[in-house]
């Protein structure tokens, strides 16, 4: 019995031990679920912190986004601000000064409105040849009912005088050298006398024209040919006169058409810028202007057309500022629009007698209707 005992319990007992072990497995395999079930919780964890982390992160950037951009509009809304406020400031101040001196002047009638201005004259761009010369000679026309005391401005007795004279005028005026001949005439009335001065004699005298060294060479020199060549006496022919020293076309021009009766063009500066403003020519070399302007009028119409369009140059139609508003012949200007269009501004602009001042010559003609003008002071 005793035995048999010990054999059953020899054989539950490796029983026992295999249940042990497999119960040991069992906890083992447990424990191993457990541990990669807490490796998984861990790892989604971490990937959810991740997850987060990179929300969070673009969130930030957003957001650091649209503050820059905010920031950035601000900035630029101040800076135009900033402008505004400066370009309305002058404008305050102006405004404010204009009404300071508003309350300070006077009280004046109402301010008159700006003057219209007149329609410019017609376009004369394709202005034929026969529709120019037309209108050219109804210009001297209308100049010769405006000038009709139309004068050579330096005064003068003969052709001697008349020829020293223009020489003289070059690079002044003709008032200067009016107020200048008396002397040098009373001093030297004839080309014998002139030939015969004394150089520094002779510049101090004429000394006032300007550039007196070179214009006393010409006037010893053209008195010296005078009295040599020509018996004392100005020749009547141009042919002549250019050859004197310091005599050119239109220094010739004056002396036959004043002196002589003898029909001729002169162009000096105002003639040359009138013509061309008047669009008679486009030439700018004198002999071209003058061959020019030939063609256009009758030779009888020369002399007299000389002295109206240089009178009209130099009371109206300026080479700065041309009073257009106060011109009589505006209407067949192709240049009308240039000066000062206001009628009341323009006769301001006027000159001589026009404008109510004196003339050049203090020996004026007779039918002058203006003013002698005033000898030098000291002479």
């Amino acid at each position: 019995m005793s035995a048999g005992r010990d054999s059953a319990v020899g054989e539950q007992a490796p029983a026992e031990a295999a249940k042990a072990v497999k119960s040991g497995e069992k906890v083992r395999k447990a424990a191993t679920r457990k541990k990669s079930a807490a490796t998984a919780a861990t790892g989604t964890s971490a990937a959810k912190k991740t997850t987060a982390a990179k929300t969070t992160a673009k969130t930030t950037a957003k957001t650091a986004a649209k503050r820059s951009v905010a920031a950035k509009k601000t900035a630029a809304e101040k800076t135009a601000a900033k402008k505004t406020a400066a370009a309305k400031a002058p404008a305050k101040t102006a405004a404010a000064k204009k009404t300071t001196a508003a309350k300070k002047a006077p009280s004046k009638a109402p301010a008159k409105a700006a003057p219209v201005k007149a329609a410019p004259a017609p376009a004369f761009k394709d202005e034929s040849r026969t529709a120019m010369v037309r209108r050219a000679r109804r210009m001297n026309r209308e100049l010769a009912e405006v000038y009709p005391y139309a004068h050579p401005e330096l005064d003068f007795r003969n052709s001697f005088e008349l020829l020293c004279a223009t020489v003289l005028s070059a690079q002044t005026t003709d008032l200067r050298v009016n107020q200048t001949t008396p002397a040098l005439f009373a001093a030297y009335p004839t080309p014998e006398d002139m030939a015969a001065a004394d150089p520094e004699r002779l510049e101090e005298l004429i000394r006032p024209t300007g550039f007196f060294r070179a214009k006393a060479k010409s006037l010893l020199g053209l008195s010296t040919a005078l009295r040599d060549r020509f018996d004392g006496e100005v020749p009547g022919r141009l042919e002549d006169l250019v050859t004197l020293p310091g005599v050119g076309r239109k220094t010739a021009n004056v002396v036959l058409g004043n002196a002589f009766g003898v029909p001729g063009i002169t162009v000096d500066t105002h003639f040359g810028r009138l013509v061309r403003r008047f669009r008679w020519t486009e030439q700018q070399d004198p002999e071209k202007v003058e061959a020019e302007i030939a063609e256009i009028f009758p030779k009888s119409e020369w002399t007299m057309l000389s002295h109206r369009v240089v009178f009209h140059g130099r009371r109206v139609c300026h080479s700065r500022k041309p009073a257009c508003g106060a011109c009589p012949i505006a209407h067949d200007c192709p240049s009308y629009g240039e000066g000062e269009l206001d009628p009341e501004k323009a006769k301001k602009l006027l000159k001589y007698e026009m404008g109510g001042q004196p003339g050049q010559r203090l020996r004026p003609p007779a039918d002058y209707p203006g003013q002698p003008a005033p000898p030098l002071a000291g002479r």
